[in-house]
């Protein structure tokens, strides 16, 4: 199917990477445009009006938004190597825990940034969310079997972001002993050609991590002093 494919992206975005991801597994040539998410251009603006954010992925002329949605989109465009299973209710239960991830695991975002009670709330949440994660892919190699599939996608950020989270804000959620299956998984999923070739650069990922980390800290405590 040899139609034009672009991809607004920014480079720091776990959002955009999973839709390169399924893009490379699939073998499907696209071009990739940078977007300046602090400056935001007007082809976004006018691609994306409703959300304005990345990724946005454009075939043909038709503009497709959101990165599961995207994913879904790009698994029934191109049928070559499959990401979501065939039986109805395993397709189900993939969507249901990409999203399940996406949601519950923001808590490791807000614990970098937060302090005391609420840092270890915010900590506990993500490791509760991460148990659940833990249990689901116990005893298998990746997430939809022998090869990477839409979930392992989906949850990819965990692999490489929370390790960053970790990193810059002074926490430890993925300790191997208690969560062997998901180390296990990162370990093989960052090995994939795919996935090894397609990945920002760590140390400049923790950069800019930390000084959203930072700018986050700062305008949430001193709102909270003032109350």
């Amino acid at each position: 199917m040899a139609k034009e494919v672009k991809l607004l992206g920014f480079w720091t975005s776990p959002y955009v990477y999973r839709v390169e991801w399924a893009l490379k597994l699939k073998g499907v040539d696209y071009e990739y445009l940078e977007e300046d998410i602090f400056n935001k251009s007007t082809r976004l603006l006018e691609l994306n009006p409703i959300h304005k954010k990345v990724p946005v992925l454009v075939h043909d002329k038709k503009v497709i938004l959101e990165s599961h949605v995207i994913l879904e989109y790009i698994d029934e465009t191109w049928e070559q190597n499959p990401l979501l299973p065939k039986d109805p209710r395993e397709r189900a239960m993939a969507r249901f825990w990409a999203k399940y991830g996406d949601e519950k695991l923001l808590s490791a975002w807000k614990a970098t940034w937060l302090k005391g009670e609420e840092k270890a709330k915010a900590v506990e949440e993500s490791i509760e969310a991460l148990e659940k994660i833990e249990e689901e892919l116990k005893e298998k190699k990746y997430f939809e079997g022998e090869g990477i599939g839409y979930l392992d996608l989906a949850l990819g950020w965990i692999a490489y972001w929370l390790p960053v989270m970790e990193k810059v804000g002074s926490m430890q959620l993925l300790k191997e002993e208690k969560f062997p299956a998901i180390t296990s998984w990162i370990s093989k999923f960052l090995s994939h050609p795919v996935i090894k070739d397609k990945l920002p650069p760590w140390d400049e990922l923790v950069v800019y991590f930390d000084e959203k980390r930072e700018a986050r800290y700062n305008s949430y405590y001193p709102k909270q002093r003032e109350n």
